[in-house]
């Protein structure tokens, strides 16, 4: 301790170092849904007793890339508790703020606002659980900088190159170069390193005098070819990296000797995995540097709950097991449960020491019954140990393993890929892998023959994990579009051979190259722009429709009732479509009928749309046939867009009859060349049809059915 007490002077940084907090993880379990907070809370408490400058995150503060609003909340009642306060802050930033925290419209430090009263500065990048998403980029991570409580830096907008400038700290005579990237997907900055697409900017003045620190969140560790970040891509000017996203704890620095730079792994302060590297028992570190030297201490979490894990192979107990006893089962259970008391005995007498850690224990069993052994009930197993455990639904794990003489007997098979990975507790499967080894192995009829397989598994992706529902239609229109206007620029003839040639070549084209990213990230963008339109546009037709709606009825006043909003109800023989369509009694004239409807198929046309329900050919052929006619029928186009983004009639008018009636854009076409008289009497056949045809219309069933329930 005194060599610490000396380096604690006005020359000296202290910076508390933590990573993968997962503030709301498993917040609606019972027994573990507080872990993550009462470890941040140690956290914090941490740094305010040991009076640090600053506390460094190293990314994932939150799980959820849309934490709840109780995880909200707690994260910043726990930052003002601590963070805030009349503690001075002993060092100063030389670097341009404005390039540092650009992103945000406060582009300064939070301690250096007049408005805000800060003891501790929090600076943190964002992890993969909570990266930035959306239209405007966003993350929770600037929630909390917009509200003073977090520094956010590492961000970068590119996915071609990447400049990486430092905040660059004084404290007295020593100065801090601090780089940092928010995370990436892997493959994407690997691929980025390899091209010498990413720059670290160095300050042009005394460039020895800087301690050089990097902050990464990244897979440290091989998970594929390029499904990680090698050590040696690092620039070797760099004195420590902060490494981030790896769980198990590896605080001490570590030193590589190609590079000549330490890494310090701070791990998770919380167990989000029942895996052997989780059971590491957890740290933060707080770091001094003074001029070049630095001093990493070890601070261990006491709030941590305890995780025990053990392995147990049947086949190593021949003297114990016999697969041709009638009983092993029952043995096998009792050996089990010897195992997890045992375990359980030891985290009694670990935390008699410690208050402060949670009475119940996380155990896993991992039984390999590979040899002939047969799995027991693993939950009724479970139910012994229910009060004593915070795992109780999965306390044992069974796997096993083929036999190397298996797997060459059944080599043609090939299901060992299939049970190992199954088996293994730290391999991590990814929604945008599995998409692509779908499409890999699946028949020729279900090939995808427009859309790439990294596209369809990252908007299946955007879909799963960020709740974006429009993320796979707005790719798979985006795409649609825009091999289109490929196909007219080449001046393709209409033949289905040359077509599907030409689009096959365009897709392999696009494979695994930066165009194929931007489509997907534009994919998204439009999603959430037609999202934001859609609102606004559906309540200013809502507007519209209360003042027209009227006047379109005006002749028919005897027999149809006050419009409603949205909504008709069937009343007297009388029947009432969805908002913005006329009002059709079967007792009412066929003039009136034929005028009411007219109006009605103005403002509301059922046309199918192009991209969603007609294939290449067609459009293709269409859009070849229209170059030739007047452009007259493009007036439609307009209220065409403002139906799809009513929320209330898709479904009732989009359908369009599609399974009884075929329609092509030709067929379409063809028939809004007529007269307005025409036109109007043709389209007044079509609601007819589906007039007559109502109570064999599945959509419109539902419709009056919703109606009817509504009353």
């Amino acid at each position: 301790m005194s060599s610490e007490n000396t380096l604690d002077d006005e020359n000296t940084f202290k910076i508390l170092i933590a990573t993968d907090i997962h503030l709301g993880f498993m917040e609606k379990d019972a027994i573990r849904g507080n872990d993550s907070f009462v470890t941040f809370d140690e956290i914090l408490k941490c740094a305010k007793e040991n009076e640090v400058d600053l506390l460094l995150l190293g990314g994932d503060l939150f799980h959820d890339n849309k934490p709840s609003r109780r995880t909200l909340h707690s994260c910043m009642e726990l930052l003002r508790k601590y963070c805030m306060g009349d503690h001075p802050i002993h060092f100063e930033i030389l670097s341009d703020q404005a390039v540092n925290f650009g992103f945000g419209k406060f582009p300064w430090v939070n301690y250096q606002d007049e408005n805000l009263n800060i003891s501790i500065p929090v600076f943190s990048v964002h992890g993969n659980h909570d990266d930035p998403t959306g239209a405007d980029a966003l993350c929770a991570l600037d929630i909390l900088s917009c509200a003073g409580l977090v520094n956010h830096f590492g961000r970068s907008m590119s996915i071609e190159k990447i400049d990486i400038s430092p905040i660059l700290l004084q404290k007295g005579s020593t100065k801090i170069a601090l780089y940092g990237i928010g995370s990436i997907p892997d493959e994407r900055l690997y691929r980025m390193f390899v091209n010498k697409q990413v720059t670290m900017l160095r300050p042009k003045e005394d460039e020895d005098s800087w301690f050089n620190m990097f902050v990464i969140h990244q897979n440290r560790s091989k998970h594929g070819a390029t499904n990680y970040i090698p050590e040696q891509f690092l620039d070797d000017f760099l004195d420590l990296v902060v490494w981030g996203h790896e769980h198990e704890c590896k605080i001490a620095p570590e030193r590589n000797e190609q590079q000549l730079f330490y890494i310090t792994q701070p791990g998770s302060s919380v167990v989000t995995s029942l895996s052997p590297g989780e059971a590491v028992k957890k740290h933060v570190g707080l770091l001094r540097v003074k001029g070049k030297k630095m001093n990493l201490q070890k601070i261990a979490l006491q709030t941590v709950r305890q995780f025990f894990i053990e392995d147990l192979v049947l086949g190593d107990h021949t003297d114990l097991f016999n697969p041709d006893n009638p009983k092993v089962i029952q043995k096998i259970e009792a050996f089990c449960i010897e195992k997890i008391e045992s375990m359980l005995d030891i985290a009694e007498r670990e935390r008699l020491g410690n208050p402060l850690q949670p009475e119940k224990p996380l155990i896993r069993l991992r039984v390999d019954y590979s040899g002939g052994f047969e799995p027991f009930n693993a939950l009724r197993f479970s139910q012994k140990f229910v009060d004593r455990v915070a795992n109780p639904k999965d306390i044992v794990h069974f796997f096993r393993h083929r036999e190397q003489k298996d797997r060459k007997d059944n080599e043609p098979i090939n299901f060992d890929g299939l049970v190992t990975r199954t088996s293994s507790e730290g391999t991590t499967l990814r929604v945008e892998d599995l998409v692509k080894q779908y499409f890999e192995t699946a028949e020729k009829n279900v090939q995808l023959s427009l859309l790439t397989e990294q596209g369809m598994g990252k908007a299946v992706q955007e879909f799963v994990d960020k709740e974006e529902r429009d993320a796979i239609e707005e790719l798979v229109k985006f795409q649609l579009e825009k091999t289109q206007r490929f196909l007219k620029e080449r001046h393709i003839d209409a033949v289905e051979d040359k077509i599907d040639e030409e689009v096959r070549r365009f897709r392999e084209s696009k494979k695994d190259t930066v165009e194929e990213e931007e489509d997907v990230r534009e994919a998204l963008n439009r999603a959430k722009a037609h999202r934001s339109q859609g609102d606004g546009s559906t309540s200013f037709m809502d507007d519209i429709d209360i003042l027209e709606e009227p006047n379109a009825e005006d002749s028919d006043d005897s027999i149809t009732p006050p419009p409603s909003r949205g909504r008709g109800r069937a009343r007297g023989g009388q029947r009432s479509t969805t908002r913005g369509t006329s009002r059709r009694g079967r007792g009412a004239s066929g003039s009136t009928e034929s005028k009411t409807s007219g109006r009605g198929r103005s403002h509301k046309n059922p046309v199918i749309s192009p991209t969603k329900n007609v294939s290449i050919m067609d459009a293709f052929r269409t859009s070849s046939q229209r170059s030739t006619r007047t452009p007259a029928p493009k007036n439609i186009a307009p209220e065409i867009v403002i139906d799809d983004d009513s929320d209330d009639d898709v479904s009732f008018v989009k359908p369009g009859k599609v399974e009884q009636r075929s329609l092509s854009l030709s067929s379409i076409s063809s028939s809004r060349r007529g007269s307005q008289g025409q036109s109007q009497s043709s389209r007044g056949v079509c609601f007819d049809d589906d007039d007559d045809e109502d109570e064999f219309d599945p959509f419109k069933s539902s419709g009056n059915a919703n109606r009817r329930g509504r009353r």
